[in-house]
């Protein structure tokens, strides 16, 4: 026999060098295509369901009114009716007109007539108070407006 064994070649270590570029360069991809949410919802809202549906063109010109019941923390301050919600406070229908207002005094002057303010209302909420909503916005003459909703059928007619 030999006094000599052969070694086994085994693989080489995984270089790490790169790994923290690697980390950092994720970390910066996701800190700029992540969005911030603008509001805090105090409200629970349960969008209904549609057949026909349109996506927006331009979130940054759109203004948000959410409407439906305030969530199970903030009930015993504001009770179990159906409140509006207008950023990140409880509104009422005469607060819509300056909302529109300040809102438009933010844009500049010639995107203001693509402005459009989307009804985000719970299907359970009363109707009454979305007309309320409608009538306040012809007012200021804010006269597009979206309703959000989800993409599908629905199986639950409630009347």
């Amino acid at each position: 026999m030999s006094k000599f064994t052969k070694k086994k070649k085994g693989l080489p270590p995984i270089s790490t060098a790169s790994l923290p570029d690697i980390v950092f360069m994720l970390l910066f991809f996701f800190m700029v295509t992540t969005v911030m949410r603008e509001t805090d919802a105090l409200i629970d809202v349960k969008v209904p369901t549609a057949t026909e549906v349109k996506k927006l063109e331009r979130k940054s010109l759109v203004s948000y009114i959410y409407v439906g019941k305030p969530k199970q923390k903030y009930r015993a301050k504001y009770g179990s009716s159906d409140k509006i919600q207008l950023n990140d406070k409880f509104a009422s229908v005469g607060d819509i007109a300056s909302f529109i207002m300040a809102e438009r005094a933010t844009r500049k002057e010639e995107e203001i007539p693509y402005m459009t303010t989307s009804i985000k209302a719970d299907k359970k909420s009363n109707m009454g108070i979305i007309s309320d909503i409608k009538l306040q916005l012809r007012d200021v003459n804010a006269l597009k407006i979206n309703y959000a909703t989800h993409k599908g059928k629905d199986t639950q007619m409630n009347f």
